[in-house]
């Protein structure tokens, strides 16, 4: 089994001091917009790699690369520009601790700000992850990781927190066992877990959650949650 604390959009400042984790996560998960410091310091507590996605809040990371010598942009040397240590699942499938994560970071365009994409762009985005999965004959991945939901599965009916529908066409393709999002606030709901595609549970983890996942049978197991506020 392995053990994995999800967070996303809202800080839980307890967290921070280890109290409301249930024994040592082995990852840790953002699903954006969150204060990268905080990612740092789930990490660092919990001595767990970190897998991120960027949220419509979040700077941008785009055109930052990663070589043999640090990291650059347009050529130029620069400064880790996300949590450090931590690993950008944006648009990428990667493995970390014995599990597969897929991540599409971002939201519903709504203003000028960044990580947000149209319908079109956003399908776009997650055409070439579903692409570069069947290239690579990659298996298919544990964890689809998230910023907004999908349409119609724990989203809201405001232009900001719409989900995308290109995310149902993703999900039958990559058939993951649960897609982990944030963005949606619950404002004092609970929100349920459900049911998208065919095998996958949608769970929204505003606050944050901590569940058990069996790589090899994909059965999962909610430790402990908090909604967020």
């Amino acid at each position: 089994m392995v053990r994995v604390l999800a967070v996303a959009d809202e800080v839980v400042d307890s967290l921070t001091y280890g109290v409301g984790i249930d024994a040592r996560p082995d990852l840790i998960l953002g699903a954006g917009d969150l204060p990268f410091d905080y990612l740092e310091i789930l990490s660092s507590l919990c001595d767990a790699p970190c897998v991120f996605v960027p949220g419509n809040h979040d700077r941008d990371l785009r055109g930052y690369r990663r070589g043999r010598t640090g990291w650059t942009r347009a050529g130029l040397p620069s400064a880790d520009p996300g949590p450090r240590g931590a690993i950008n699942a944006d648009g990428r499938t990667v493995t970390v601790a014995g599990l597969r994560i897929s991540g599409l970071g971002g939201s519903r365009r709504y203003n000028d700000g960044t990580n947000q994409y149209t319908d079109t762009q956003q399908r776009l985005r997650s055409m070439r992850l579903r692409c570069t999965a069947a290239l690579r004959n990659t298996a298919r991945p544990h964890i689809l990781l998230t910023h907004s939901p999908a349409r119609g599965v724990g989203d809201g009916d405001d232009a900001p927190h719409r989900g995308f529908d290109c995310f149902h066409p993703l999900v039958r393709s990559l058939k993951p066992a649960v897609l982990v999002h944030g963005h949606v606030h619950p404002y004092g709901t609970r929100p349920e877990d459900l049911p998208i595609g065919e095998s996958t549970t949608s769970m929204n983890v505003v606050g944050y959650c901590q569940f058990d996942i069996d790589p090899a049978t994909r059965d999962i197991d909610i430790v402990r949650r908090r909604h967020g506020a």
